[in-house]
C-alpha cells in the first residue's frame, strides 16, 4: 500500500476565488469546495470563471465526496458545473446546502444528494476520517475540516476569523483545534486573505453597535442599507436594530431576496415575518417606519442600489433626506464603481455613510494575530498557505517561519500542481491540466482567444462596416461606397469622416485593375486601406467588416 497522500490544487492558490482542492489516497478522492470567480475587464462578455475540472472528470470513478466549507460563491459557485459531470454526494452545513439547492433551481435536471453536517460531526469515507469544526466567518455555517488519513491529519481552515463576540454565540472552536493540534497535525492548509493586515479583525458585534448608533441618530429618515446578501449575521443585526426602533424591513435585489428567504426558512435568520414588507409598499409608509436592505454594496452595474442611484429602479426612487448605508468595504478593483454610486446618491440628495466614515463593516477573514493563534494551536509539521494571491501566500509563509516553522516545511503551490505528503516529507510530484473555464451564456470553456480579442477590440475601438459594389466585367465601382461606424468617431465628426473615408476607398480602388479579381482579395485590400485611413485620422484600430458585391 502506498503510504502517500496526493493533493491537487485546482483553484484558490495564487488568486482570490474559485477555490477547489482534491485529496487522493490509494485511488480514493475527496474534493474540498467548488467555487467560482467573476471576470475582470480582460474577459469582456464572460459571465463566470470556474476551475478546469478535467482531472476530476478523468478520475470521477475515484471520487467519494465533495466537502463544502461554507456558502460563499467562491466556494460553492461551481457546484452545479461539477454535478453536471460527476454525480457525487455533497457534505456541508444546513445553510451551505440550502444555498447550493437554491442555485440548482436554475439546473433542474441535476441530481443532488446533500448531506447536512454539524460541528464536531465525524464522517468516515474510505481511508479518510473527517471532522467538521465550527469557525466564525462572514456567513453562518462555516466549517473547518480535520481530515485524518493513514499519512496523518490534514487540517483545512476554510475561511475563518476569531470573533470573541459572535452573533450566533458560537465562537471558532479553539478548544477542539487545540486538541487536534496536540494529537499531531501533519499538514495545515490555512487561508491567507488578510495576512497582510496586522492585529485582529473587528468583531461583527462592533459593526452592529455602530449601525445601531447611526440608525438611532437618523430616526426621521428613510434608511437603505446595502450589504452582502450572504452575510447572515450582518443581516440579523440590521433586522434586530430595525425592530428595536419600530421599522419594518423590505428586501430588494435578487440575491438578497433569495438568501433571506432561505435563511428565514432554516431559522438562521430570526425575525417576525409580519414585519417584512414587499418593496412595492415602501413608498406608502412613513420614512421613519421602514428600512430597506439591498444588494449593490460593490457598485455592481445591474444591482438594485446602482439602479436606484441612476434613477432606473422602478420599485424605489431615492429622494432627498434618504440615508444610505454601505455596510461593506469595496473589494479591490471595485472602488471606482462604488464611489460612482456614492457620488450619484449624494447628487440625488441622499445622505451616505460608508466604511471611510464609520465602522459599518468588518472582514470575515483572519488578520495576522488570529492567524498566529491558529498556527500556535495546530502546530503543523508542514504548512501550505491557500486562498490568496501569491503575495498573500508569500507573506503567510514568512509569518509561519517567524513562529518557528522551518522554511523547507512550507510549500507555496500553484494551480495544477500535485504535491505528495508522506509521514516525513512533502514534495511536488507533478502537474495536471488545470486553470480556468469560462462560462459565457450556455457555453462553458469554449471561448477561444480570438473571440475575446474581438470583443476587446469592439469595446475599445468600435467597428466599421464598408459595402462596395463592383462591375466585375468593367472593373469599376458602381455607386457610392456605403459606410457605417459605431464607436469610432464623435457624432459631430461623423459626416466629414464618412465623406473622407468614401474618397479614400474610391481612390484606392481606382488605382487597381478589378476586372475578374477574386472578391476576397478586394475585401482584404479594402480592409487594409480603410484601417490605415482610420488610424491616421483617429489613432484607433476598429474592427472592420468589408462586403464586396459583384454586378
Amino acid at each position: 500500500m502506498n503510504n502517500k497522500l496526493k493533493i491537487t490544487f485546482l483553484g484558490g492558490v495564487g488568486e482570490i476565488g474559485k477555490n477547489m482542492t482534491a485529496l487522493e489516497y490509494n485511488d480514493e478522492i475527496i474534493i474540498i469546495d467548488a467555487g467560482l470567480t467573476f471576470p475582470g475587464d480582460e474577459l469582456p462578455g464572460i459571465d463566470l470563471v470556474i476551475p478546469d475540472m478535467s482531472y476530476l472528470v478523468e478520475n470521477k470513478s475515484k471520487i467519494k465526496a465533495l466537502l463544502l466549507t461554507h456558502g460563499h460563491e467562491d466556494h460553492i459557485g461551481a457546484v452545479p458545473f461539477l454535478l453536471e459531470q460527476i454525480n457525487v454526494p455533497v457534505y456541508g452545513s444546513r445553510l451551505t446546502l440550502a444555498l447550493v439547492e437554491n442555485k440548482l433551481k436554475e439546473h433542474p435536471k441535476l441530481k443532488f444528494k446533500g448531506i447536512a453536517v454539524k460541528p464536531r460531526n465525524v464522517l468516515k469515507l474510505g481511508p479518510y476520517v473527517i471532522e467538521f469544526i465550527k469557525v466564525s466567518h462572514s456567513i453562518a455555517g462555516a466549517l473547518a475540516l480535520s481530515i485524518t488519513s493513514p499519512v496523518g491529519t490534514i487540517l483545512h481552515t476554510g475561511d475563518f476569523k476569531i470573533d470573541y463576540e459572535p452573533i450566533d454565540g458560537q465562537m471558532t472552536d479553539l478548544p477542539r483545534l487545540g486538541e487536534i493540534g496536540r494529537k499531531g497535525v501533519q499538514l495545515l492548509l490555512c487561508e491567507s486573505t488578510n495576512v497582510c493586515r496586522k492585529g485582529y479583525s473587528m468583531s461583527e458585534k462592533s459593526v452592529g453597535r455602530a449601525l445601531d448608533e447611526i440608525i438611532k441618530n437618523h430616526s426621521s429618515q428613510r434608511i437603505i442599507v446595502a450589504t452582502f446578501a450572504s452575510n447572515i449575521h450582518r443581516m440579523q443585526q440590521i433586522m434586530d436594530i430595525a425592530e428595536k426602533y419600530g421599522r419594518k424591513i423590505a428586501f430588494t435585489g435578487r440575491s438578497m431576496v433569495n438568501v433571506s428567504e432561505v435563511a428565514l426558512k432554516l431559522g438562521e435568520l430570526k425575525f417576525n415575518r409580519e414585519n417584512i414588507i414587499d418593496i412595492e409598499k415602501v413608498d406608502k409608509m412613513d420614512d421613519k417606519e421602514v428600512l430597506i436592505m439591498t444588494t449593490g454594496s460593490q457598485g455592481e452595474p445591474m444591482s438594485a442600489l446602482t439602479r436606484m442611484a441612476s434613477g432606473e429602479f422602478k420599485n424605489l426612487k431615492i429622494k432627498e433626506n434618504d440615508l444610505v448605508i454601505l455596510s461593506a468595504s469595496p473589494i479591490p478593483g471595485n472602488e471606482k464603481n462604488v464611489y460612482n454610486v456614492i457620488n450619484a446618491l449624494y447628487k440625488l440628495g441622499a445622505d451616505v455613510i460608508y466604511d471611510e466614515l464609520a465602522d459599518v463593516h468588518t472582514s470575515g477573514h483572519a488578520c495576522q494575530e488570529e492567524l498566529k493563534l491558529m498556527h500556535s494551536l495546530v502546530k503543523p509539521k508542514f504548512f501550505i498557505p491557500v486562498h490568496g494571491e501569491y503575495r498573500h501566500m508569500k507573506t503567510h509563509k514568512e509569518l509561519a517561519v517567524s513562529l518557528g516553522m522551518e522554511e523547507r516545511n512550507v510549500y507555496l503551490p500553484s494551480i495544477g500542481v500535485q504535491i505528495e505528503v508522506g509521514p516525513n516529507s512533502i514534495k511536488e510530484v507533478g502537474y495536471v491540466k488545470a486553470g480556468q473555464r469560462l462560462v459565457d451564456g450556455y457555453g462553458i470553456g469554449d471561448m477561444d482567444s480570438n473571440v475575446l480579442r474581438e470583443r476587446k477590440q469592439l469595446s475599445e475601438d468600435g467597428f466599421c462596416v464598408v459595402c462596395v459594389s463592383i462591375n466585375n466585367i468593367e472593373g469599376e465601382i458602381t455607386g457610392d461606397p456605403f459606410i457605417i461606424t459605431r464607436g469610432v468617431v464623435y457624432t459631430d465628426e461623423q459626416e466629414s469622416f464618412v465623406q473622407d473615408a468614401k474618397a479614400c476607398i474610391i481612390a484606392s480602388l481606382k488605382e487597381a485593375d478589378l476586372r475578374g479579381v477574386d472578391p476576397a482579395m478586394i475585401r482584404n485590400s479594402l480592409r487594409r486601406n480603410v484601417s490605415n485611413f482610420i488610424f491616421r485620422r483617429t489613432k484607433r484600430r476598429p474592427m472592420i467588416l468589408t462586403i464586396v458585391t459583384l454586378d
